[in-house]
């Protein structure tokens, strides 16, 4: 029953458990992590969820913004601005935001935009349920409703972060580094085996630090282990590794563990000592080559994955050039580059004048992916001629659509095998011979 304080949320006449709510998410796979939890209450109470709906249009909204960098603050705000026009036209009943946006900016989007029955932050969003005149069960919150398609999940290790890069509002956000303990994961891996699960990829902001907040020595390595001896993982693969204090025991894991993927995300943003000091990431270019040698000798075979950051106040043509040297020997499998943006409470922001022009920011960017480009075209003409271990994920038009254990949704590559093909199903793993490729597709069969 709707108690007195939460009235002001409910119509008299709204019937809870045919309501629909249509839950939108923004940002990157940690905030979805957030919504599938959240639609598994929502789902346990009888509403009918809907995720990234085509037309959303049901009784309760629930938007999940992201907060992190200008573009993505742009889109969440005109995401809300859009349901919030709807709201005012009486179009839906409720609209909540919750998420890092709303986590940062509570105060002014409260002023802003009153058309939002309220805002949550980033821990808080349970609090929607109670508004509800709901209870949060909190026997379910290992519990989710997946987004993704069924045989694959993102696994959250960790929140928060303790570096101080100049850069970055997600410490702003989030705050301190908080592992989660193994036997918590342990048991949200077990429970998503037992409903088909077979591929999971472990994100946190922070994976090298994983372990050292709570057992006060690194854990990467055990946790990976330990997951990787549960029945029914088949691919476990790891995103967003911070390079320094970097723990080197993963890389045994690596390389023994069958169902560990050769795989490492680590965001390394620059290689110019001039840069990685302006950004405070407490490293340097030669122990940047160092870190690249020794995975790569350690873990044979390993696809890396980085992220560089171009533009930000102070970088120089000279530190663009080392940056592209660096591209050219390091020959990332996979690499993605991104333009500085000035955030507010930064340190980057209270300390440099933004003064790198867009355009000279945007220019910088497009060199360096073009470089990429050719490095990634001649590491997929490599592969023509091989067999490789494929999961396959959808069908899209004339071709299965799958991946290779180098390969995380959404961000990489895939491996396109024509429709014709018999006995294929989605799901399921395959041995795909590579008869041809693209600058960032192969075709098996």
């Amino acid at each position: 029953m709707t108690s007195k304080k939460n009235i002001e949320f409910l119509d008299n006449e709204t019937q809870i458990n045919n309501s629909i709510v249509d839950v939108i998410t923004l940002g990157c796979s940690k905030n979805l992590v957030d919504s599938e939890q959240l639609m598994r209450q929502f789902d346990v109470l009888g509403y009918k969820v809907r995720h990234d709906a085509e037309n959303p249009d049901g009784e309760i909204v629930i938007i999940n913004t992201c907060g992190f960098i200008g573009d993505a603050k742009e889109e969440s705000i005109n995401t809300i601005l859009q349901f919030a026009e709807l709201k005012k036209h009486k179009k839906l009943q409720k609209l909540f935001v919750m998420g890092c946006l709303s986590e940062r900016y509570l105060t002014e989007l409260r002023l802003e935009i009153p058309e939002v029955d309220k805002f949550y932050g980033k821990f808080n969003y349970n609090d929607i349920l109670t508004d509800l005149g709901q209870d949060y069960r909190a026997d379910l919150r290992l519990d989710r409703v997946l987004t993704t398609p069924s045989h694959y999940a993102y696994i959250k290790i960790s929140e928060g972060c303790n570096r101080t890069c100049s850069y970055c509002a997600i410490p702003i956000i989030t705050g301190r580094h908080r592992s989660r303990s193994m036997e918590d994961i342990e048991n949200e891996v077990k429970g998503l085996v037992s409903t088909g699960v077979k591929e999971f990829q472990l994100i946190a902001q922070d994976l090298s630090y994983y372990g050292q907040d709570r057992y006060k020595i690194l854990k990467l390595a055990e946790l990976t282990e330990r997951l990787s001896d549960i029945p029914g993982v088949e691919w476990l693969r790891l995103h967003y590794a911070y390079p320094a204090q970097f723990p080197y025991d993963i890389l045994k894991v690596m390389r023994e563990r069958d169902n560990v993927c050769n795989y490492l995300d680590i965001a390394l943003q620059h290689v110019s000592n001039n840069m990685l000091s302006k950004m405070k990431r407490n490293f340097t270019a030669d122990q940047t080559y160092e870190l690249i040698d020794r995975i790569r000798t350690e873990v044979p075979g390993i696809h890396l994955r980085t992220t560089l950051l171009l533009g930000h106040p102070g970088e120089t043509e000279e530190d663009v050039n080392e940056l592209k040297e660096f591209v050219r020997k390091a020959r990332f499998e996979r690499l993605g580059a991104f333009a500085f943006s000035n955030e507010e409470g930064t340190f980057a922001y209270k300390t440099y004048a933004d003064d790198i022009p867009l355009d000279v920011k945007q220019r910088r960017v497009d060199e360096i992916m073009s470089i990429q480009q050719g490095i990634s075209a001649e590491i997929n003409q490599e592969k023509i001629g091989k067999t490789l271990k494929v999961i396959i994920d959808r069908v899209e038009d004339e071709y299965f659509v799958g991946r290779t254990e180098y390969d995380s949704p959404e961000v990489d590559q895939e491996v396109l095998i024509p429709v014709k093909t018999a006995g294929v199903v989605k799901g399921q793993f395959y041995q795909a011979k590579i008869v041809d490729a693209t600058d960032f597709d192969l075709y098996g069969e």
